[in-house]
Order: C-alpha cells, then sequence, then structure tokens
C-alpha cells in the first residue's frame, strides 16, 4: 500500500453504547478515547487520516459507511480501522484478549500484523477472522466490511472483552501502548514489512520449519 490513507471509525456512540460493563463503562466512549489518541499518532508520523466522529455522537450505518468513503474515496491506499470492545455476553465467564476481523475483499496481512503487534504490546491474542452473511455467504457479515467499496481495506479490531474486568482493566491502563502497537502495525505493512513475533501475549502461529524445541 503506497500513499497509506487512514479513516478511524470510533464504533457506536450516541443512543447506541455499545456494549457496557458490569461497573457501567460504555464501549462507546473506550472506543473514542482509543480513536482520538489513534488520530493523534497518525497525524505525529505525516499520515492522512481521518477521524469519523470526534463526539459522543450517533450515527446510522448509512451514515457512517458514507463518512468514511468521503475521507479518500474507494481505493486500495485506504485503510479503515473499527475500534471496538468484545463483549462474551451472559453464560460465558474469563473471555480476554484481541481480535481482528478482516473483509472478505482482503487477504490477512494487515489484519495478521496488528494482531501480533497487539501481541506484542502484552494483549492475549485470540484470532484474526473474516465472517461471513449467513443468507449470503458471497458477502461480509459486519457492514464496515460489506459496504465501505471494493478496494479499501477495512479491519475491527477489537481490544479486549468489556464483561471481564481484568481485561477492562488493562485495556483501560494500557490503551496508548496497545494504539501505538496497531498504528505501527498498519504503516508496517503499508511498507512491505511483516511484524515480528516479540514477547508479548500467548499466542504463536507455527510457520514452516518450526519444530517443537524451537518454538
Amino acid at each position: 500500500m503506497n500513499n497509506l490513507q487512514v479513516v478511524i471509525d470510533a464504533g457506536h456512540g450516541g443512543s447506541d453504547s455499545g456494549a457496557v460493563s458490569s461497573s457501567g463503562v460504555r464501549e462507546k466512549d473506550l472506543t473514542l478515547m482509543i480513536s482520538q489518541y489513534m488520530y493523534e499518532e497518525f497525524q505525529k508520523r505525516g499520515v492522512p487520516v481521518t477521524l469519523i466522529r470526534n463526539t459522543d455522537e450517533t450515527i446510522s450505518p448509512t451514515e457512517r459507511v458514507q463518512r468514511i468513503l468521503a475521507a479518500y474515496g474507494d481505493n486500495p491506499n485506504v485503510v479503515i480501522i473499527s475500534n471496538h470492545i468484545n463483549a462474551a455476553g451472559s453464560g460465558i465467564q474469563g473471555a480476554e484478549g484481541a481480535e481482528v476481523i478482516y473483509a472478505l475483499r482482503n487477504d490477512d496481512t494487515l489484519a495478521s500484523n496488528i494482531l501480533t503487534a497487539l501481541g506484542n504490546a502484552g494483549q492475549t491474542m485470540r484470532k484474526v477472522y473474516q465472517r461471513r452473511y449467513p443468507s449470503d455467504t458471497s458477502k461480509d457479515y459486519y457492514f464496515i466490511h460489506r459496504n465501505t467499496g471494493s478496494q479499501t481495506q477495512p479491519v475491527i479490531v477489537e481490544y479486549g472483552f468489556i464483561d471481564n474486568p481484568e481485561d477492562l482493566a488493562r485495556i483501560q491502563a494500557n490503551y496508548k501502548e496497545y494504539v501505538d502497537a496497531v498504528v505501527d502495525a498498519v504503516i508496517a505493512t503499508a511498507n512491505g514489512q511483516t511484524i515480528p513475533s516479540g514477547q508479548g501475549g500467548n499466542y504463536y502461529t507455527v510457520k514452516s520449519g518450526d519444530s517443537l524445541w524451537s518454538i
């Protein structure tokens, strides 16, 4: 990706709180905090960047997509980062860690770099994946993937689980480190680089030639 341009989507907002922790922390507030800092960091690195919402604003899916595409158009240099906080839901205890979801039209390079970078920053890494629309598996499940053109590179970044108090505390304490990791991963991908796995996280992807001893 030459001439990188970034669109940051702070998930939810306004009347849509997103997930809410047992202590009352709202996803929409965390995603705005994360996105505002991310915007500043891309600016510092000289990357053209647009923030879709900068306040606690209700935005419909249609309006969100319109704002995204209005920023830099539909081209392969545009990376769309939709920031979210996960929730496991009732009856599920202890889910933790980051996930990155990428569009059917893209390969997993960007998403994998982001997840590896988050792991290097100390967050547990869960998975990189795509999700298909049940009634039409040729389409993406999430509108942020499905409706944002045919060439852009949208990713949904789930930084952890809001309904896991320990994971939530990690996000609140370390969100700047996590954002720095995502920014570095996006720029590295644009430059054709792969983020090497460091000591952070607890996830390892086996590569060709690996042995149990070397791992």
